[in-house]
């Protein structure tokens, strides 16, 4: 109480902080800031025009402030924070100003970066980048089939924080599976545009869009849970693809893109067919070329933390977390390259490994598709039409059934539930 009350007399004698600014690719604002003993603080509601904050009084001392489905616990007065199982010291307390709550910066700075998706906070300018304009993550990433529509309030509070342990999909009790679809780019990341050589141009991240939507609603056709790392043209950070699907417990991971030739092969506007990858080293030089191609989608982010690729310790930590799906990841891989190539106008190149970065961070077996060359006329045709994605979103709905299914036959000895529904 006492804390409370000086609390109070601290800010009636604040004074005016300059603004934190808050931006993203379209657009800044300014939040206003009051200078305080402990620091600048702010209102986190100030955040809503770029964020999706909601501010509530869940109890007589506790608030909650909740950022894309991450739900952060304070108490007016005490310097902790809690977001799930951890707790996080604030160097200065939160407090009330006319009923309503005031944070330090550090909790945007700091704390949000940590927790909340498509976060990062740009130290030299002071700033916080966002890189999504939309509840997509984890938000949309809640959107699992459901016996009935869930409101958005539902939606924003359902996110299940990853224990930390990595393992391959375990036989469900239930019978039901998590999916994450992840459509490759958004926002103003285009990724590749097509075709070489005229006609109706295609931007990848208008397909792998299209094609994401079919493929979860496929996938809840046979049961599936199903989490979109994105469900409109926004843009959502490589790194933080992966951890949405860890934080809404996924079994698999499919991020879905669309290839383009090399413009120094001798036909570039020949290349055709379609290829899976899973995560480890590339190996020949087109891997390397994919790779390479996927990866410069990380120039559209702002610099700030995340996996530092260029660490030795943090690419050797990321490699013994993924090894265990290493095996997994590579039969899905086979899986769903079989079922893609069949239906496919283009030859089958195969299943490849390459270190792209959109699945280092999920800690789960995790393939990227490569459904086609937008940069050929015949298969960019083929890639714009409906009936064609619908075809390309069943073939790979039912890759993944078929991989589960096999993965469950192994774990339990035949008795896992969905076995025979790879039709």
């Amino acid at each position: 109480m006492i804390g409370l009350v000086l609390a109070a007399f601290q800010l009636s004698q604040g004074t005016p902080a300059s603004a934190l600014v808050v931006r993203d690719a379209r657009r800044s604002i300014r939040v206003p800031m009051v200078a305080m003993g402990g620091g600048p603080m702010l209102r986190p509601d100030g955040l809503a025009p770029l964020l999706r904050v909601n501010v509530r009084h869940d109890s007589a001392t506790w608030y909650s402030v909740e950022a894309w489905g991450v739900r952060m616990e304070l108490q007016p007065g005490s310097p902790f924070v809690r977001v799930g199982r951890e707790v996080r010291q604030l160097r200065a307390v939160p407090m009330l100003s006319g009923g309503r709550l005031l944070v330090p910066l550090q909790l945007v700075s700091d704390v949000f970066p940590e927790f909340v998706p498509n976060t990062r906070w740009d130290v030299d300018a002071r700033e916080l980048v966002v890189f999504s304009t939309d509840v997509a993550a984890p938000a949309i990433g809640a959107q699992r089939a459901s016996p009935a529509p869930a409101t958005r309030e539902a939606l924003t509070t359902s996110v299940q924080y990853d224990d930390g342990v990595r393992r391959p999909p375990a036989a469900s009790k239930h019978g039901r599976r998590t999916v994450i679809v992840d459509a490759g780019h958004g926002g103003v990341d285009d990724g590749m545009t097509g075709p070489i050589g005229g006609g109706p141009k295609i931007y990848e991240k208008d397909i792998t869009l299209a094609v994401a939507k079919r493929l979860g609603a496929r996938l809840q056709a046979r049961g599936f849970d199903v989490v979109y790392t994105r469900a409109t043209d926004t843009l959502i950070a490589l790194d933080d693809r992966g951890r949405i699907a860890n934080r809404n417990g996924g079994d698999l991971f499919i991020s879905v893109h669309v290839n383009a030739a090399n413009l120094g092969w001798k036909d570039p506007e020949g290349a055709r067919g379609v290829e899976t990858y899973f995560l480890s080293e590339a190996r020949t030089e087109d891997a390397r070329r994919v790779e390479h191609m996927e990866n410069a989608a990380v120039r559209f982010e702002q610099s700030g933390p995340g996996l530092d690729t260029g660490d030795p310790l943090s690419f050797i930590l990321s490699d013994m977390q993924q090894n265990e799906h290493l095996r997994e990841s590579s039969q899905l891989a086979e899986t769903i390259q079989r079922r893609l190539s069949a239906i496919s106008p283009g030859p089958s190149r195969g299943v490849k490994q390459a270190g792209f970065r959109v699945l280092v961070t999920a800690f789960m077996p995790a393939v990227l598709v490569e459904i086609g060359f937008g940069t050929n006329g015949r298969e960019a045709r083929y890639l714009s039409d409906p009936a064609k994605q619908d075809a390309i979103a069943a073939a790979i709905a039912v890759g993944a059934q078929q991989y589960l299914d096999a993965y469950e036959r192994r774990v339990d000895g035949g008795k896992g539930p969905g076995g025979g529904q790879n039709r």
